[in-house]
């Protein structure tokens, strides 16, 4: 068994994060496959998360955001609501180190989105992304209150949630007609 390498020598991979809002103030958010991911085990807690994913070297993370959402989710009639007004950080639990993210990266530095989707349900299609050009992140998904979302995340990103969560906050009451 090879030693864990040193969290402080390692890297943060850049990422975006995508909170899509539909008609009613609710997040999209996906229920992780378990095959092979750390984050869908059992003891690292409930695996739904919003759409996520790497920004390429020298990518915009807007149009990274807007990639990745249509790769796992098939998305794309969004209009852009909001961007988070700084990097938002987690790090890997201990016994994910040197495992996920491909063994490289302490945890993830995060540039997040909000959009409000604009489309239909029937759009969406996390079981074969792009007619099935990207593989399924997702077995399902459905819409839920932000609010609720650091609790359903897996625990080792909840503070990150929290974060999200507080940037915004607001969006959702621009929905709701009351």
């Amino acid at each position: 068994m090879s030693a864990r390498p040193a969290r402080e020598t390692m890297p943060y991979r850049d990422c975006a994060g995508i909170a899509v809002f539909n008609s009613n103030g609710n997040v999209f958010i996906g229920r992780r496959k378990p095959e092979g991911d750390p984050e869908a085990s059992a003891e690292h807690g409930s695996p739904w998360q919003m759409p996520q994913g790497g920004i390429d070297k020298g990518e915009d993370p807007l149009k990274a955001a807007l990639r990745e959402l249509h790769e796992e989710t098939n998305i794309s009639s969004v209009s852009l609501l909001a961007e988070a007004p700084e990097w938002i950080y987690y790090d890997l639990p201990d016994d994910e180190l040197g495992v996920a993210l491909k063994g490289k990266y302490r945890g993830q530095r995060q540039r997040w989105f909000a959009f409000a989707f604009t489309g239909d349900d029937s759009e969406i299609d996390v079981v074969t992304p792009g007619g099935g050009k990207h593989p399924a992140e997702f077995d399902t998904w459905r819409w839920e209150r932000l609010s609720r979302t650091p609790g359903l995340i897996v625990p080792f990103k909840k503070d990150a949630y929290d974060k999200v969560v507080a940037a915004f906050s607001d969006i959702p009451q621009r929905f709701t007609h009351a």
